[in-house]
């Protein structure tokens, strides 16, 4: 959002007065992109960093001291505007890459006056001037926070010794440092400043706790924090005044009163599956794979109270038939939920085991204890066939069957040395001591991450040229970080041609080829059970398909039509 221009005030005071009439502090976070201003090179106006080079969008001109200063003031009139909006607070942002941390990198900033080289103190002044800048323009009692990187976590970049030094020049002049770490740019700093599934809980709080050491200033954390009892630890300990947690928020915006409450098993904790990202690059808005309502706020506000209470009878118990029951369950209607299965969570329920994947553990089982906790009748191996369902005779029938994974046609795939991902997630001593997988998705590349660190050697062969992951996630950037840093070999247009009981023979570009193995594991894709999910069109006067069995994709998928066909029942 541009703050530059008189047209934004209205839009800002409406944000402002929104939050602080709840009791809350609005604050805005001011940032510049430097060499990385695209929307800058998109209009033809000149990109500027501490020098020149050659930059990801085009061409860089070294800023003169006269841009310096002038954007100096551009900082302190935006953080005027935001406190003549309402405002309480101003986030200066000077980590991840950004403009500010650009002239603190002395290897980028080589330049021979006072806003670079060498000197600490010429890197950090152009941050200081604008630290300065702006108390001038906003006063004394309104609060400055400084976001910086305590360590760039990448080749070229800053660790935390030089961000400890940076930190204590900032001391005084702000009223809170805000440490996170990595740098927005380096794909694999980037997952570390926006830490993945893959990250422990809270793993960025160690550059928090060693620049506490060093300063007076009140010092916030961030990046991964779900546990409120990890947070209140971490307060407690002297490793930090303040933490902070975004796409946590999203996961759960009622966090902080569940947990000031003691209904903390209610509280649905972050997955760090990147959904939000993904959903914010593809449609510049969030929304997240286990809260649906995260961006349909307007949506669900807005939506009419249940005129009709009636009988819902859910076939399945995955992550769509439980959030369809959950919700339904909550509009007052009776709910009836069905698993064929002995426990509700669906084919996700055989990735219990793998560490990356607790909190999918945690989800699944928080989702189960709040269906019953909400009334919802469970019935647990109970195949919902049509006879079934037209003997409970619903008004509503949701179809949530799933769908089961695709064997392709390669001659041997009904050895006994072969299995299904999910039978590999259930039982991981059937990979043996080598094995190959069959399709490079994320399937595939996830369970030969669990295998690997299981002792297991993995070999990942895909027929196509690329992975099947998607483009530029930030999920797909720290799955490939993970299998570099394991030495995984993903061997991409690579068509398995028979699967023996010692290994299997392969082609590729350079002819045929054997891989020995003691198992092979497939992972080539799901079918969706849509014929017998179709097959209880008729079971009752309202029917709705949804999840897998009308699409394999992923959980985000699955919950959000999920929670809207439940949420319409009754109410039309």
């Amino acid at each position: 959002m541009r703050i530059d221009e008189n047209d934004a005030l209205p839009g800002f005071a409406e944000y402002a007065s929104q939050v602080s009439r709840r009791g809350c502090v609005a604050s805005v976070e001011l940032s510049h992109a430097g060499i990385y201003a695209q929307a800058v090179a998109a209009r033809g106006d000149p990109v500027y960093g501490p020098v020149e080079t050659e930059g990801q969008y085009g061409h860089v001109l070294e800023m003169p001291e006269s841009e310096i200063e002038r954007i100096i003031g551009c900082y302190a009139k935006a953080a005027a505007f935001a406190k003549g909006a309402g405002c309480g607070m101003v986030t200066v942002h000077g980590g991840h890459g950004w403009m500010l941390a650009q002239f603190w990198n002395k290897t980028l900033n080589t330049r021979k006056d006072k806003w670079g080289g060498p000197d600490i103190e010429n890197r950090m002044r152009f941050s200081l001037e604008v630290c300065r800048a702006i108390r001038r323009a906003v006063g004394n009692n309104f609060p400055i926070e400084f976001r910086m990187s305590g360590s760039e976590c990448c080749p070229g970049g800053y660790d935390i010794d030089e961000g400890i030094e940076f930190a204590k020049r900032l001391d005084g002049l702000v009223d809170l440092i805000h440490v996170s770490a990595g740098h927005h740019q380096q794909p694999d700093a980037m997952v570390i400043t926006h830490p993945s599934m893959f990250c422990e809980d809270g793993c960025n709080a160690k550059y928090a706790r060693e620049i506490k050491k060093h300063v007076r200033t009140p010092v916030a954390a961030v990046g991964g924090f779900t546990d409120p009892e990890m947070m209140e630890e971490l307060i407690a300990s002297g490793g930090a005044d303040v933490v902070e947690f975004a796409r946590q928020t999203l996961a759960d915006p009622d966090f902080v009163n569940k947990a000031r409450t003691g209904r903390e098993d209610e509280i649905n904790k972050c997955l760090r599956c990147m959904s939000c990202f993904a959903s914010t690059g593809e449609g510049r808005h969030f929304h997240c794979a286990i809260n649906p309502e995260t961006g349909h706020e307007l949506e669900y506000r807005s939506m009419p109270p249940v005129k009709e209470k009636k009988t819902v009878l859910v076939a399945g118990g995955g992550v769509g038939g439980m959030e369809a029951a959950l919700t339904a369950a909550r509009r007052g209607h009776r709910v009836i939920l069905c698993e064929k299965g002995p426990k509700l969570g669906g084919v996700l329920l055989c990735e219990d085991k793998v560490p990356f994947k607790k909190h999918l553990k945690e989800y699944l089982e928080r989702q189960a204890m709040l269906c019953a906790r909400e009334g919802v009748e469970i019935r647990l191996n109970t195949e919902v066939t049509p006879r079934y369902a037209l003997a409970e005779k619903p008004d509503v029938l949701i179809a949530a069957l799933g769908a089961r994974p695709v064997m392709p046609p390669v001659e041997g795939i009904d050895g006994a040395n072969v299995f299904a991902a999910e039978e590999v997630y259930a039982d991981p001593a059937k990979a043996g001591k080598k094995t190959v997988v069959l399709g490079a998705g994320l399937v595939g590349l996830e369970i030969a991450l669990f295998l690997t660190d299981l002792g297991v050697d993995v070999t990942v062969t895909e027929i196509a040229a690329f992975p099947n992951m998607g483009f530029g996630s930030m999920h797909t950037l720290a799955v490939n970080k993970e299998l570099r840093e394991r030495n995984i070999p993903v061997r991409l247009s690579t068509k398995t041609t028979r699967i023996r009981s010692d290994g299997a023979e392969i082609e590729d570009a350079n002819g045929a080829g054997f891989i020995p193995a003691d198992t092979v594991i497939v992972a080539a894709g799901m079918r969706a059970l849509r014929d017998e999910a179709a097959a209880l069109a008729q079971c009752a006067p309202e029917f709705v398909m949804l999840g897998d069995c009308r699409t394999p994709k992923n959980i985000i998928a699955a919950t959000q039509p999920a929670h809207t066909a439940a949420m319409l029942i009754g109410a039309r």
